[in-house]
């Protein structure tokens, strides 16, 4: 039995570190934002947690890939932090996008425009897989 649970702790420590990653993403990018995702989605603002959704399954996704792909625990972290970059860019370059189009993402989303807060998750989405499928090289 006991070799059956050998890679526990390395099953804990990954499992842990995602989590810890993903909580810090989950904190920095609504903070980040000019918007308040929380406040917006508890207020029932779908465009907010189409976006902010997105946003995280836009992470989760390299960061599952980082995971299954290390040669060790701190590749994997180091993979992770760069999914976080990542990400946080693209919410970056979409904003930049728009305000060069004279939209402000920010307002679309804070005023429930549900077409904006699609498009911010599936963007996000789209980066994320191709994030996740250049880290398996």
């Amino acid at each position: 039995m006991v070799h059956y649970l050998q890679g526990l702790p390395h099953f804990f420590a990954y499992l842990i570190g995602a989590l810890v990653l993903l909580a810090t993403f989950m904190y920095c990018y609504s903070r980040i934002t000019p918007h308040h995702e929380w406040e917006l989605i508890r207020a029932g603002n779908a465009a907010a947690a189409l976006a902010y959704g997105g946003s995280i399954l836009g992470f989760t996704i390299p960061l599952y890939s980082a995971m299954a792909n290390s040669v060790s625990y701190l590749d994997f972290v180091l993979w992770g932090v760069i999914a976080f970059g990542v990400q946080l860019a693209t919410f970056f370059a979409l904003k930049l996008f728009l305000r060069q189009q004279g939209e402000s993402l920010s307002q679309h989303i804070t005023e429930g425009h549900q077409a904006y807060g699609t498009l911010v998750g599936s963007i996000s989405i789209a980066v994320g897989l191709i994030n996740a499928a250049s880290m398996t090289w």
